[in-house]
């Protein structure tokens, strides 16, 4: 027998990239907002201690391992997350890693890596959760984009190519799903205080800063918290029945200044 008791409001919810940065934070608003999560990513151990503390917290939380970029993963996630909490009514995709590269020089299979991650991941999820959505006639997906879809930073690698791709497809499937009571979303956070592309060295990022300063992407040094996106998520995905938020955007605000 299950263990879940089905209920037209509760509303289990899967976030891939659940191990830290934007996914940790949505598993864990998402939770006290009283949702199932299923947590994964290929950090399977830090997303068990992120459940565990979920649970300490009064919510209910399961981590499993999720690698986007295999199909027999996402099956495997999917398929457990589902037998422990119920049908699956919120994806939250955010799963991803950054290498920063001019193109010309990145390795053409690490620039694949890259869109396998970002675009072709989000393209598995789908395809694993949204038919059985369009089945019971209700869902959310929720895509992370990147304010890089829409203004490309340079030596950003494929990062700015399978955001804009990820984009582009969410459009498409708006379309694809209308009158179907699923809702396909996209997320749009500008600079995040994440663990993505941190682990870069000083020879590389300088240069990066030194072209993003060039190209006027540094107008100031503020930067998100994960929570600030998590909050968007969330806001998405409680939206009452009848509203379809389909692009939402989040930018740091810049440092308030005082005038003499």
């Amino acid at each position: 027998m299950p263990r879940f008791e089905p209920h037209p409001d509760r509303r289990p919810a899967l976030i891939a990239g659940a191990s830290s940065g934007i996914g940790a934070a949505t598993a864990v608003t998402l939770a006290r907002l009283g949702h199932p999560v299923a947590l994964g990513a290929r950090r399977v151990d830090q997303c068990a201690e992120l459940a565990a503390k979920i649970v300490a917290d009064g919510g209910e939380a399961v981590a499993h391992r999720l690698d986007v970029s295999d199909t027999a993963s996402v099956d495997a996630f999917v398929t457990a997350a589902e037998a422990d909490l119920g049908p699956i009514e919120v994806l939250v995709s955010g799963a991803g890693h950054l290498r920063f590269s001019r193109v010309h020089e990145m390795d053409p299979a690490e620039f694949a890596e890259q869109v396998n991650v970002h675009l072709l991941g989000v393209q598995r999820l789908a395809h694993r959760v949204i038919p059985h959505m369009v089945a019971r006639r209700r869902g959310d997906f929720v895509m992370i984009s990147s304010d890089t879809a829409n203004n490309p930073r340079p030596r950003s690698g494929a990062y700015p190519a399978a955001k804009t791709a990820v984009e582009v497809m969410a459009r498409q499937m708006v379309m694809e799903l209308e009158g179907t009571g699923v809702r396909a979303s996209l997320v749009r956070p500008g600079p995040t205080m994440t663990g993505m592309g941190m682990d870069a060295t000083a020879d590389v990022i300088g240069p990066v800063l030194e072209d993003w300063t060039r190209w006027g992407f540094a107008r100031h040094p503020e930067m998100l918290k994960p929570v600030a996106l998590a909050d968007a998520i969330a806001a998405v995905v409680s939206a009452p029945r009848g509203t379809h938020i389909q692009l939402t955007e989040v930018q740091p605000e810049a440092r308030v200044t005082t005038t003499e």
